[in-house]
């Protein structure tokens, strides 16, 4: 049975995400805009920070292609809302990321939107790309994922082949990883290893550092944004999660019988 991850659905503990309204055409400037609804209906206006931001909104297309990680504004009777435009043709997953005033977890809800025009090349990453460029910045991803075990990803951040040092917080550390599984696009928390490290930090780099828990074995995309010189920056990967290493149990020898559950 496939493992349960974040992301996958509409509505989570008794929150929704509804009224979701997008440019019907790529290249079309209007807005973005949605609301997060409790379990009697009533828009959500009150919200925590989580990551110095009340409400993620990741996009991407199906195809693993044209990736943001954006910021909403709230507005008074609920929405969220933001200034958009498609750069190209598709069908899109949207996940809201955020935590209701009260509520002791972070949800992550879903919904698809599709956009007609010009369907522009993929520029999802390649299967197994360690190294990725992302503006002026070579980015390599060192670090192995497997299926149930935490491994610790770092992403050396490089210009001109020189290493980059100037790297300043962005979202309360020295970068901000999503994680999505290839195959569903399930959402996957990745935890970043610097936040200490940040206060007050004038420079950061050239490495981020982050933990993650692959749920199952296949392929990730790695979406890993950085800040330098006031720019956000992103470098995107297509890594596989290998399947989890066979115990002592599986020849037989074990004592108990038990497993380890990745945490």
């Amino acid at each position: 049975m496939p493992h349960e991850v974040p992301g996958l659905s509409i509505e989570a503990d008794g929150y929704r995400l509804a009224d979701l309204h997008a440019p019907d055409e790529a290249g079309s400037a209007e807005s973005l805009h949605f609301r997060i609804l409790d379990a009697e209906g009533e828009a959500v206006t009150a919200f925590d920070e989580t990551h110095e931001r009340p409400l993620h909104l990741i996009v991407v297309r199906s195809d693993g292609a044209q990736f943001r990680h954006v910021h909403p504004e709230l507005e008074h009777d609920g929405h969220w809302s933001i200034p958009w435009e498609w750069e190209a043709a598709g069908t899109y997953r949207l996940f809201a990321d955020f935590r209701p005033t009260g509520h002791s977890e972070t949800l992550t809800l879903t919904t698809t939107a599709s956009t007609n025009g010009l369907v522009a090349p993929s520029d999802a990453p390649a299967p197994g790309s360690r190294v990725a460029e992302a503006g002026p910045f070579t980015v390599e991803l060192a670090g192995d994922l497997a299926a149930g075990a935490e491994a610790e990803l770092e992403f050396t951040v490089r210009r001109d082949g020189r290493p980059v040092t100037t790297i300043e917080p962005y979202l309360g550390a020295a970068g901000h990883l999503v994680m999505l599984r290839a195959g569903d696009l399930g959402y996957l928390h990745a935890h970043p290893l610097d936040e200490a490290e940040t206060a007050g930090a004038s420079g950061l780099g050239p490495d981020i550092r982050f933990a993650a828990t692959p749920p199952t074995a296949g392929a990730y995309l790695l979406y890993v944004d950085f800040k330098v010189d006031g720019q956000v920056h992103t470098a995107a990967f297509a890594v596989d999660a290998a399947l989890a290493a066979a115990g002592p149990d599986a020849h037989g020898d074990g004592d108990d019988g038990e497993h380890a559950d990745g945490h």
